[in-house]
């Protein structure tokens, strides 16, 4: 009793301290420390027994396990992003997008103009911050509540395109090594589950705004508004190539190289972009710089609540917790999904989600003979659905430090696109596994 009471304080205190605004850096481990002195773990080396994991050991190998695994894919993950954004490429491909759809169709352009940059491998951060001032002005010129920009951002973002079948995005690889797949794990699947929300999604975020503007709300200008759109953009047809190049070169070489493949056609998005658009950089190199300190952050943050979750597996509490979520009836994918979006819940990231529940889970599951591709899928888009909660990072950032939004106001909408959307595609997607379909 001692031992869950400890594991779940942990999480609590981790979660609640995460709200809070503390860095993550240091309430992980401090919430990973009172776990363990729960639950009987020694602090230090010196003081466990043979054979026995103490609490230091047991946080940075989790904490360092998981660098040495990805930190390459943050790093080049975020400087392509970076140098997408210097060389204004990430905002000719959004502003194309935006201007061909029209302003008969604002939240479509903006939803699709998100998209395409997110799959094309840009950032989650990044294309929110390029996208968000354009989307400031069609909201402004259509007249609608400005309160719904951060869900048309993040529906755009990180629903069909972060957790889909071919996605460069982590979320989409952090499975390979673990169940031994592609990035294309049930495709079958994913294009179902994409379309399904895309269309109910969007379906329901048009109905929301109509609401709203039904009630009387209209857009509201700022001071800070402001925002100069650049000008000197290179040409959108240039600045689309190194996406494809990303996608391209993660299909080529995915099958040799498994998730080393991402960095591979992240590095040759990044030469591409400099290739195609050197002449509209502002500084290659401080983004270089700039991308860089990001992914040491990004990563930092991650292997954080890695490292919490390499103390936590390591009480009985833990064992008694799998052992629950790998008993539910029915489709053991249910079981998955469920330790995937609680502990990316709890954690505020679908990265640390996949990262701590799989290398416990995946074993398990393969032992009982569950098909290694709806694992991967279901895992996936699992991942994307509770880390959205109001005290994820993304969610806060994009709410309030982008759109200057409070969650009272815009975290509605927001919510439903990130969380419901993506939790009742997760039943969609265990519904047709168990169906046969993709197996």
């Amino acid at each position: 009793m001692l031992s869950m009471i400890g594991l779940i304080g942990g999480l609590v205190l981790l979660t609640i301290l995460v709200m809070k605004g503390m860095n993550l850096l240091v309430v992980a481990p401090i919430s990973a420390l009172f776990v363990a002195i729960l639950n009987g773990i020694p602090i230090f080396p010196q003081f466990a027994d043979e054979g026995q994991v103490d609490f230091i050991t047991g946080y940075m190998d989790g904490f360092a396990g998981f660098i040495t695994s990805w930190y390459l894919m943050f790093l080049a993950g975020a400087i392509f992003g970076k140098v997408m954004e210097d060389s204004g490429a990430a905002d000719s491909v959004s502003h194309w997008i935006i201007t061909k759809i029209g302003i008969k169709h604002a939240v479509l352009a903006i939803v699709l103009a998100s998209a395409v940059l997110t799959y094309g491998g840009v950032s989650l951060f990044v294309v929110a911050f390029a996208v968000y001032p354009m989307a400031v002005s069609l909201f402004k010129e259509a007249d609608l509540p400005r309160r719904f920009i951060p869900a048309a951002l993040a529906f755009g973002s990180t629903t069909f395109t972060m957790t889909s079948a071919g996605s460069p995005e982590i979320q989409n690889w952090i499975s390979i090594p673990f169940l031994g797949t592609s990035p294309y794990a049930g495709w079958e699947v994913s294009i179902l589950t994409a379309v399904f929300m895309i269309v109910f999604g969007y379906w329901w975020l048009m109905k929301m705004i109509r609401k709203a503007t039904k009630k009387g709300e209209r857009f509201i200008a700022r001071d800070a508004d402001q925002i100069e759109i650049r000008k000197d953009l290179p040409n959108p047809l240039k600045s689309i190539i190194p996406l494809l190049i990303v996608l391209i070169i993660a299909f080529a070489f995915h099958n040799t190289l498994a998730q080393s493949a991402l960095i591979l056609a992240l590095l040759g998005g990044i030469i591409s972009t400099w290739l195609l658009n050197r002449k509209y950089f502002r500084n290659f190199w401080n983004a270089v710089g700039e991308g860089t300190t990001g992914a040491i952050i990004a990563i930092g943050n991650t292997s954080a609540v890695v490292g919490f979750g390499g103390v936590a597996k390591i009480t009985p509490a833990f064992d008694d917790a799998v052992n629950f979520m790998t008993s539910i009836p029915g489709s053991p994918l249910i079981g998955g999904a469920l330790a995937v979006m609680v502990i990316a819940g709890l954690t505020g990231s679908s990265s640390g989600g996949q990262s701590i529940a799989l290398p416990i889970l995946a074993p398990h599951y393969l032992d009982i003979g569950v098909d290694p591709e709806a694992l991967h899928r279901t895992v996936s888009i699992s991942s994307g659905t509770l880390d959205s909660l109001p005290h994820g990072g993304y969610a806060v950032t994009t709410i309030r430090a982008i759109a200057g939004e409070t969650h009272r106001d815009a975290y509605p909408a927001f919510g439903a696109m990130t969380v419901i959307v993506p939790l009742a595609a997760v039943i969609l997607a265990v519904l047709l596994f168990s169906l046969g379909l993709g197996i």
